[in-house]
């Protein structure tokens, strides 16, 4: 499977598995196994170390505790469609997982903000002062 021009998975290294889509279908659901089960084991793959560690610790329901994912593709009625979702869905994992995050610059608010932010502290406290009980002695 083809991920990007320098990373692909060989189709050795995940398994699929057709059992029958559960929810509404009527016969079909009943007589056709078409659901796909994807199991990916994150550990035993050719990913590089640094995605592999990356896939494990994101929390994710998909992933279970020995490291595999498993996806449970069924939205369509052919069995065909559910592989080439279940494997796109793997491939958008895998990516999402090969983005490099920006580290954060720490900034700091300007002096004319911290003047809003305070004029209009002291604004709000007023009027909460007004709404206070009149004294008339």
């Amino acid at each position: 499977m083809y991920i990007t021009d320098n990373l692909s998975i060989d189709d050795t290294e995940y398994g699929m598995t057709a059992i029958r889509a559960s929810g509404n279908g009527g016969q079909n659901v009943n007589k056709v196994s078409s659901a796909i089960h994807l199991r990916f084991d994150v550990a035993a793959s050719s990913l590089p170390e640094k995605y592999k560690t990356r896939l494990l610790s994101l929390s994710d329901s998909r992933i279970t505790k020995e490291g595999v994912v498993v996806i449970k593709a069924q939205t369509y009625r052919t069995q065909e469609a559910n592989k080439e979702e279940a494997l796109s869905r793997l491939k958008a994992l895998i990516l999402m997982v090969m983005e490099e995050k920006k580290p954060r610059k720490p900034t700091r608010p300007s002096l004319s903000a911290r003047r809003k932010r305070v004029d209009a502290k002291k604004r709000t406290g007023l009027k909460k002062n007004l709404r206070g009980k009149i004294d008339l002695n």
